[in-house]
């Protein structure tokens, strides 16, 4: 299982999370690729960072969006987002190339990642701009989303992605951040629900329902209240049932 935490999502003077104690938990390292936060500073320092402590590398993508955090849907042209996420992948990977590593897979951030798990014409161009720039990038998305559908569809790889720390509807989307149930804040809780994404391939929906979740990567997002120790308790959950985390790229 991979362990996954969003990082890197700072701008200028201002910090969001502590990076450097995430890399030291997780195994895969989603870096916010200057839109919705994130500049070149802070990417050069978080690919070098990952780099040394073997933390794998992929390209958190989102709506050029750094007054909102990415968190605003945006309508798009198919043209407009393609090149957009096209552009952030290989500004991150100039990055990642002179720490000596690479872009290993791409993850969007946010109102995109929400927007494309059900939204054809936005998973379209999230696709079209992997494909186009390394058909060889797996794409970290929900289990059966429409981004997973088309991205496979295309011939990439799909890797799911459990939520340690959100909650989960019925359809097995996420609830909307401004729902009540969005957040899980527990760490019992949290860790409870990891141990069963990873062992049984469920989680429990706000409602009590049962949603199957195939996944091999968990996140813990990076800017929730005590995410390090979030993260520290999953890692542990998972270690105590025998479980390898390992990058999935």
């Amino acid at each position: 299982m991979d362990l996954n935490a969003d990082l890197g999502e700072g701008f200028g003077a201002w910090r969001l999370g502590d990076d450097d104690a995430l890399l030291t938990v997780v195994t895969s390292a989603n870096v916010a690729c200057g839109f919705h936060a994130g500049d070149p500073v802070t990417m050069r320092r978080v690919c070098a960072s990952a780099a040394s402590r073997g933390v794998a590398v992929g390209a958190q993508v989102g709506y050029r969006d750094l007054a909102g955090f990415g968190r605003r849907r945006i309508e798009y042209a198919f043209d407009d987002l393609r090149d957009d996420v096209i552009y952030q992948i290989g500004a991150l990977d100039a990055f990642c190339r002179v720490a000596g590593t690479r872009v290993r897979y791409v993850k969007p951030h946010g109102a995109l990642y929400n927007t494309a798990a059900v939204d054809e014409a936005q998973a379209a161009a999230v696709v079209a701009a992997v494909v186009d720039y390394d058909r060889t990038l797996p794409v970290l998305c929900l289990p059966g989303s429409v981004l997973a559908q088309l991205a496979t569809g295309a011939g990439l790889r799909t890797v799911g992605e459990g939520f340690a720390d959100r909650g989960y509807q019925a359809s097995g989307l996420l609830v909307p951040r401004s729902s009540p149930g969005a957040l899980v804040k527990s760490p019992d809780e949290v860790a409870e629900r990891v141990v069963r994404m990873a062992v049984d391939g469920t989680v429990v929906a706000v409602d009590g329902t049962v949603v199957r979740l195939p996944v091999e990567s968990i996140c813990v997002h990076g800017d929730t209240p005590g995410a390090v120790e979030l993260a520290r308790g999953v890692r542990a959950a998972l270690e105590r049932k025998g479980t390898l985390l390992t990058p999935f790229a």
